[in-house]
């Protein structure tokens, strides 16, 4: 039986993002309130008896074997794995699952017996965890391409508090103890590196799970990125990255019997003289351990770049969060007349 402080804990958490849309299932375990919810845990998602349900999270996620689906999930997480409670949206995206998931089971309009998707990682089946740039996403990676899941929190908070609780539950694991480390020679520790290899942050907890954070050289690597896409305009050395945010660009889709509005996700970056706007792959790099040949996109692809000294002004929604930005810029034909005239006529 959860502490009244948890039950209470998990019943705040349990709220959709107002901006994403779910379907019937989700709509209906998100009414949940209190005990129900402990109760409805253990009646339909937990797999054994006497696990106890630690935390819950609402957030977009991507598997590895569909990185282009995005889709909204309750993230379950208790003291033997990680459930993730899909969106009917995934299930018809997903071929394997078609024959199953077929048009008599999913129809759920006029009955109040409701089908969902639950997608189950073991604790003791996880290898390591990446935290994305600025805590904006994470990737769970497990033993095989079936068990590497992206969170796409969008939100520093959700990402270190969910980390915390996972820190916490895998304490709990009785794990055999990592045998004791050699101690090396001189030459051992300084040549063994991989030469080109990028070494991020890594924490190796106490249940042999890895915990790696990006270090300053993907920030580098970004910003070169950065300005290579700005054509050699600036330099590298004066290019600061200001904001890097995961968010949502709004299309309206016009003709429709509502006006409504899709959101595609992308990657804003600010810097000190330009906003861009990128497609990112969050849930292939860095390359799992069993990747026999990169993925077939690049990390980051430049979808949109303005320069901040053609924007004429922002407009702000009044919605509460998350907050509605329109960026409206001067549609200039030639945009660096100015700057090479100056260069032109004075030099370098």
């Amino acid at each position: 039986y959860p502490s009244e402080f948890l039950v209470q804990k998990i019943t705040e958490d349990n709220q959709i993002p107002l901006h994403l849309h779910v379907s019937v299932t989700l709509q209906y375990v998100a009414g949940l309130k209190g005990n129900a919810l402990v109760e409805f845990f253990h009646g339909n998602i937990a797999e054994v008896e006497n696990e106890e349900l630690r935390h819950l999270m609402w957030s977009s996620v991507l598997f590895y074997k569909t990185p282009s689906v995005e889709v909204m999930a309750c993230v379950l997480l208790s003291t033997k794995a990680i459930y993730f409670l899909l969106d009917d949206s995934f299930i018809h995206a997903d071929e394997h699952q078609s024959d199953f998931w077929n048009k008599e089971n999913s129809d759920c309009e006029n009955s109040s017996f409701h089908l969902s998707c639950c997608f189950v990682l073991k604790l003791n089946d996880l290898q390591s965890v990446n935290v994305g740039l600025f805590d904006q996403y994470f990737r769970i990676t497990g033993h095989s391409a079936d068990h590497i899941v992206t969170c796409l929190t969008r939100d520093s908070y959700n990402t270190h508090t969910f980390i915390q609780q996972l820190m916490a539950v895998l304490s709990l694991l009785a794990r055999t103890p990592s045998p004791e480390p050699v101690d090396k020679d001189f030459y051992s520790e300084f040549g063994s590196k991989n030469t080109g290899k990028m070494e991020n942050y890594e924490l190796i907890h106490s249940s042999r799970v890895k915990f790696i954070y990006p270090n300053e050289e993907e920030i580098g690597d970004l910003a070169f990125l950065v300005s290579e896409k700005m054509d050699g305009l600036t330099n590298l050395q004066s290019l600061n990255i200001l904001l890097y945010v995961l968010a949502f660009q709004v299309y309206h889709v016009e003709g429709s019997a509502q006006n409504t509005s899709s959101l595609q996700p992308k990657t804003l970056i600010l810097t000190s003289s330009d906003l861009f706007l990128f497609d990112e792959d969050y849930i292939s790099y860095p390359l799992p351990e069993f990747a026999k040949e990169p993925p077939k996109r690049d990390k980051y692809q430049l979808v949109d770049g303005r320069r901040i000294r053609d924007l004429d002004r922002v407009l702000m929604g009044y919605q509460t969060y998350p907050q509605a930005l329109t960026f409206v810029f001067d549609d200039v034909q030639n945009q660096d007349l100015m700057q090479n005239l100056t260069l032109d006529h004075f030099g370098e």
